[in-house]
């Protein structure tokens, strides 16, 4: 069976180290952010190899409870844009509360 869940779409990804970015956008079906005190992008797998896959990535659960956007562990912003801090892939839509 396969299930269509509503998910915020990934604007934009400038992680192009990742496995799952091709052209600044990502292409992982769903990617897991954060935990108690960083927005890090946990799905970010640095490869030289790229997929292949062409359908939108989403945010799949957030573990940011401190961000503004999470609402019972899923994000609730209309979409994200994954930025590159310290050398990590992290939200750059995360809003403090």
């Amino acid at each position: 069976m396969r299930r269509k869940i509503e998910m915020p779409e990934i604007m934009k990804c400038v992680a192009t180290e990742c496995a799952y970015n091709h052209d600044e956008t990502c292409h992982a079906k769903g990617i897991t952010v954060g935990d108690m005190e960083q927005q890090l992008c946990d799905t970010m797998w640095e490869s030289s190899r790229h997929t292949a896959r062409t359908g939108p990535a989403g945010v799949g659960a957030c573990r940011s409870t401190h961000c503004a956007h999470n609402t019972d562990l899923e994000c609730q912003a209309e979409g994200i844009y994954v930025t590159l801090g310290g050398g990590q892939a992290r939200c750059g839509t995360f809003m403090e509360e």
